[in-house]
């Protein structure tokens, strides 16, 4: 959520920076100035009030210890209708503070200035590619018929017992996704990031810490309705808010945190290949990287988590590429977005295997997350994520780009994790 402070102070650059997510801001903007302004000058009227209520307060007291109850009685008409009043002020403040807070929420996060202009996925700005795309043998297969052809990952019996996007990894498929979760988390925790272990159920307060709510409630699974629990889209969403109403010492920066959970996202449904086998899933399991930053140093943070996640694709050996998200394609909390793509050879396509981004103090700022800094000031921090990474698509490329007539080779960094070199 943007401050309020920094929205009244600086309206013309929120309206000129939230056009570049294609967005006119312009009568939002200007409703949450206007309802501020009314916010702080009800406070004004009610905190002068109720100083006026209390200071004829102690002059009825005076005035009822000397004996002149007949002034105390007119005084204490008085102090009855300021009380009216400051209870006619209170409710129009809770009022007004409430559509404010209802407003501040519609607002996205302001793109950062390197953001590029741009509509749709199509004007996001290549800024890397790596890996060579290699030339598969005539009859190579796509994941899911690989998948099926070596009995390791089964669609229809994960429809059978759930519903559509929620497969069932058998035998060595089942063995190579523990190891990718693994090494995952290896490679984090080596870089310096705290490994957690988080529930899958978030309450309310918990998805507008993060800014899932009230942006993204139709993409998430409600587990109870009279007191609402979601199950988690992704690790973010627990792992940031262990930090939600926390203030911290500038020498607790940075924080790191890493994660794995499953993740469970009510996708739109839809057909054709790009959302076929593991291309699009409702359940799926994704390690996280979180980090708590001073602002000074959030990009300079960012800049590392790129090329922390870079460096285990190329590990990996996977032909990939990162994207510089567009104004039209960054997510609502984002102020500056790297896209991660590996290629998928046999569907001839790029697939998104991870979003690393900076928050500013967008999340920060609904979470209450501060540091003290050496003048014993409270700030906001700044808070970033990233997955590192999510396990799906880099599977489907794994089984695509490793595939031989004579069975998926594993990437040789995995192997110390599976047990096996190939699956046949």
């Amino acid at each position: 959520m943007l401050q309020i402070a920094y929205i009244r102070e600086n309206k013309e650059e929120v309206i000129k920076r939230l056009a570049k997510r294609n967005m006119d801001a312009n009568d939002l903007v200007n409703l949450v100035v206007d309802l501020d302004e009314k916010r702080r000058t009800t406070q004004v009227e009610l905190d002068n009030t109720l100083a006026e209520s209390n200071k004829l307060s102690k002059e009825i007291g005076e005035l009822m210890r000397s004996g002149e109850k007949a002034q105390a009685e007119t005084l204490k008409e008085k102090t009855a209708q300021l009380k009216e009043k400051s209870k006619e002020l209170s409710d129009i403040l809770n009022e007004v503070a409430a559509s404010l807070q209802e407003e501040l929420y519609k607002l996205p996060n302001v793109p950062n200035e390197i953001v590029p202009e741009g509509k749709t996925a199509d004007d996001n700005l290549n800024v890397y590619q790596d890996g060579e795309i290699p030339n598969l043998f005539e009859g190579a297969l796509p994941h899911w018929e690989l998948a099926k052809k070596y009995d390791i990952i089964d669609f229809d019996l994960g429809a059978k017992i759930t519903g559509a996007g929620f497969p069932v990894y058998k035998g060595k498929g089942a063995r190579l996704q523990r190891a990718l979760i693994n090494y995952f988390l290896d490679k984090n925790t080596a870089a310096g990031y705290q490994e957690t272990q988080v529930p899958h159920l978030v309450n309310e307060a918990s998805g507008y810490g993060t800014g899932q709510l009230p942006d993204k409630e139709g993409q998430m699974y409600v587990v109870n309705e009279e007191q609402p629990l979601f199950l988690i889209p992704t690790a973010e969403v627990p792992v940031t808010n262990l930090y939600r109403d926390v203030l911290l010492n500038e020498n607790d920066l940075p924080v790191l945190c890493t994660g794995y959970t499953p993740c469970f996202r009510r996708e739109a449904g839809s057909y054709g290949a790009h959302v076929r086998g593991l291309n699009r899933l409702h359940q799926f399991d994704k390690v996280e990287i979180v980090r708590i930053e001073h602002p000074d140093k959030s990009y300079e943070a960012l800049d590392g988590m790129v090329e922390h996640v870079k460096d285990i694709l190329q590990e990996l050996k996977l032909p990939f590429r990162i994207l510089r998200l567009c104004g039209g394609d960054m997510g609502f909390t984002s102020a500056l977005t790297y896209d991660f793509e590996v290629f998928s050879t046999a569907q001839d396509r790029w697939l998104e295997i991870s979003s690393v981004s900076n928050f500013e103090t967008f999340q920060a700022n609904r979470l209450k997350l501060r540091f003290k800094d050496k003048e014993g000031k409270n700030l906001l921090a700044h808070t970033l994520n990233g997955s590192s990474l999510a396990l799906p698509r880099v599977l489907a490329g794994i089984l695509e780009n490793y595939q031989t007539p004579e069975g998926i080779v594993i990437p040789e960094v995995l192997r110390p994790y599976t047990g096996f070199d190939i699956i046949d």
